[in-house]
Formats: C-alpha cells, sequence, structure tokens
C-alpha cells in the first residue's frame, strides 16, 4: 500500500480537487490541514525546497507536487504506476 501524504487548507478548492482524485482512486491518505499554523507551514515548506502553495503532495516520500501535477501524474499514467510501488 503506498503513504500518501497531503498538506492542505481545508477551504482550497485545489486541496479539495486533488482529495477527490485520491479519494476516487480508493487511495488512502495522511492529510496535514495546516489552516493558519505557520509552523506547520514551515515545516512543509522545508520538506519541498521552498514551495509554500497548497495542496502539496507526497507519495512513497517522494515529493509530487501539487494538485495540478497529481492530475497531470494520472493524465500520462504515471501516478498509477507510483501508486503500486
Amino acid at each position: 500500500m503506498p503513504n500518501v501524504e497531503i498538506y492542505t487548507w481545508s477551504s482550497c478548492p485545489f486541496c479539495i480537487r486533488a482529495k477527490a482524485l485520491l479519494d476516487q482512486k480508493k487511495v488512502e491518505f495522511i492529510e496535514y490541514c495546516i489552516d493558519g499554523d505557520e509552523t506547520a507551514r514551515a515545516q512543509m515548506t522545508k520538506r519541498t525546497q521552498g514551495k509554500s502553495s497548497l495542496p502539496q503532495i507526497f507519495i512513497n516520500d517522494k515529493f509530487i507536487g501539487g494538485c495540478d501535477d497529481l492530475y497531470s501524474m494520472e493524465l500520462t499514467g504515471d501516478l498509477d504506476k507510483l501508486l503500486a510501488e
């Protein structure tokens, strides 16, 4: 089972869209909702090497990027390959 982590903001439409794709694919994920938590956002930014927009997604400790990156991987088939590892 893949280890999927996603940093979110509860009202972020891109976060909701990314989670919807993961739900549709029946992928379990750990969600870090960092609404207003600047310490958590700083930790995420360090982990993403400077990216501070949301969502930020990791699969098996590999940094994927945001919502658009996740959907691009879905279109190319790379998401299924990564989730199967």
